[in-house]
């Protein structure tokens, strides 16, 4: 029940008929859900006056201690706060979606060569960029299939400067090798204009162009040109038909339909640009349960448009009444966008394949699951753990002792959650002494835990023998943090798979579960992550440090020369290669000193 200082009713009158955000709070300050409304007092009062409220909001509204809430200037202004606040606070009432990667785009450089590539992050104005695509297979597949067509450059800006003969790329016609000059400025320009054009989804004034460049050619009696524009019609054609679904106007478009089983939901968003359908992408929100579709629809819109431009249509297979939503996405994207639910033609089969595909994830996942609700089922059996949620697993990466990583890895709600990890640089310990690294990762993790900053964990995998152990169990007696289950995850005498033995604090002998055991497979899955996030992470380090010590070691290369050898050659490897002659002509490199950094390197 509320706190007794809580009166809902007197509360209600006091907030103004005026747009705003309201966020409820528990008694220890955790923020259970975050709202905007158009009108704070109706909005609020509705919680405490109805009485179909669902059970799952029925027992956040007799958690609730208090609420807060902000004015704002108009319903826009609340629901970019309310899902600022959403993205921040997480709120555990709140539908939540999670898509912590930037979309991928293809992009066309600024320049005399401009080069073709895939990317993500911020965006350039110099550069040319086409999408978001969905996913990166599908920005790849589409650089690899205008590769075919108009063979540009896709190479590093630093290797292009340097090239003094063509690529494999040449050899197996992927490339026009503008880095030797066996292609014309002029014609390279045309072939990154009809790209450009292609990208843009206008097929036909490509198409157009090439035949009446060919026909030019022909006149001229230039029949290499003209037989080499043929081959590009040709290679257009055949990448037409290997294309996505295609459209026969140039529409921007996402299409995001919602689905619904067994009390679990899946939205799929289709990305459409220039009428070519690019691929799609599924999104499983968290904190369903009790919401229906719409609202699921709703909170979805809201939360993936603030952060990611919205094309000028959006289809969705429900209906979405929020003209506040439509007016602050036209506002950000800088366009009017209509949020559409009555479709028909190829809209209507472009909304339909989204549903499909919307419920082909929801049972693939649904698969993934149950799969992994039996696993855990059975660890908890076997460490005789009922209780057990959350696994965290540190395993510890080196070379000879040389940058040292360890590595903390996430189990928790039947899924490895990537977002949580964590790496640590170890640092102040003798080269190689594993026992020291583990003691120093541990004490970072669980002090912060000591302090009141992370979830906790009901179990600590630990990747190694009974030394790696001890060391664990010290730390955490140190760290009064004994109830927490530790296990040693020790390879066993043949160090096989399957042969792995399970070591626990104070246990005579190990524990060694059927190599077919569930059980097993889950901790397999979770010691394998952590070994991959280690390695991954250690290899990062020494080529960092490799790099920058290489080129350290010879005297008269400073930060600022060191940096423009990198840059000019795209890294320490085309440093390598590079010969005297191409080392003398970077900014600040004396043939001498260039004839030095070659001998260090050779």
């Amino acid at each position: 029940m509320p706190d007794e200082a809580f009166a809902p009713k007197s509360f209600v009158a006091s907030l103004p008929l005026q747009p705003g955000v309201y966020r409820m709070l528990d008694e220890a300050g955790q923020v259970l859900y975050v709202g905007k409304a158009n009108q704070l007092k109706k909005r609020v009062g509705s919680y405490f006056q109805k009485s179909n409220l669902s059970p799952r909001i029925q027992l956040m509204v007799s958690h609730i201690a208090r609420i807060e809430v902000t004015v704002t200037r108009s319903e826009a202004e609340a629901l970019l706060l309310e899902n600022n606040l959403i993205k921040s606070l997480k709120p555990r009432y709140n539908i939540l979606f999670r898509d912590d990667k930037s979309y991928p785009y293809i992009v066309l450089t600024g320049g005399p060569s401009p080069r073709l590539t895939y990317y993500r992050g911020t965006t350039d104005k110099r550069h040319q960029y086409f999408g978001p695509y969905p996913n990166a297979q599908a920005a790849k597949e589409t650089i690899n299939l205008l590769q075919k067509v108009f063979r540009l450059r896709t190479c590093e800006d630093g290797v292009f400067s340097n090239r003094t003969r063509p690529c494999l790329l040449h050899q197996i016609h992927r490339c026009s090798a503008p880095c030797v000059g066996s292609i014309s400025a002029e014609d390279y320009a045309t072939d990154v204009c009809n790209a450009g054009l292609l990208l843009h989804g206008k097929h036909d004034e490509v198409e157009k162009r090439l035949r009446a460049a060919m026909e030019q050619a022909a006149e001229k009696l230039e029949y290499e040109h003209a037989a080499a524009l043929r081959d590009q019609l040709q290679a257009l054609h055949t990448v037409q038909q290997q294309q996505f679904v295609e459209s026969g106007r140039a529409t921007d478009a996402d299409i995001v339909a919602v689905v619904g089983e067994q009390g679990a939901l899946c939205l799929n968003l289709a990305v459409v640009r220039g009428g070519r359908h690019l691929g799609d992408k599924p999104f499983l929100p968290r904190n369903v349960q009790g919401q229906d579709s719409t609202e699921a629809l709703q909170a979805f819109l809201a939360q993936h448009y603030l952060e990611h431009r919205a094309p000028p249509l959006i289809i969705t297979n429900l209906a979405v009444e929020d003209d506040a939503l439509a007016e602050l996405l036209s506002e950000q994207a800088g366009h009017k966008v209509q949020i559409r639910h009555v479709v028909s033609g190829e809209r209507r089969q472009w909304l339909e394949m989204a549903q499909a595909n919307a419920l082909l994830a929801l049972r693939r996942q649904a698969g993934l699951q149950a799969g992994q609700t039996l696993r855990l089922d059975a660890l908890r059996a076997a460490l005789d753990l009922p209780d057990l949620k959350r696994i965290e697993c540190f395993d510890i990466s080196h070379t000879m002792g040389e940058a040292t990583v360890a590595s903390c890895v996430v189990y928790d709600e039947l899924e490895i959650r990537p977002q949580e990890y964590r790496r640590y640089n170890i640092a102040g310990i003798t080269p190689g002494d594993d026992y020291a690294a583990m003691r120093q990762a541990l004490l970072r993790r669980y002090q912060k835990l000591q302090q009141g900053i992370g979830k906790r964990p009901d179990l600590i995998l630990i990747d190694g023998g009974a030394g790696q152990l001890g060391v664990a169990l010290e730390v955490m007696t140190e760290l009064g943090l004994t109830d927490i289950a530790l296990v040693g995850v020790a390879k066993g005498v043949e160090r096989k798979p399957g042969m792995e033995q399970l070591l626990r604090p104070g246990a005579e002998k190990p524990l060694q579960l059927p190599p077919d055991s569930p059980a097993l497979h889950l901790i397999q899955q979770v010691r394998d992550e952590a070994h991959r996030f280690a390695i991954s992470g250690h290899r990062a380090r020494r080529g960092k440090a490799r790099t920058a010590s290489s080129l350290e070691e010879i005297e008269g290369i400073g930060e600022k020369r060191r940096r423009n050898l990198l840059t000019r050659f795209g890294g320490l490897k085309g440093v390598q290669q590079a010969s005297v002659e191409e080392l003398g002509r970077v900014d600040g490199i004396s043939p001498s000193l260039a004839k030095k950094i070659y001998n260090h390197l050779h």
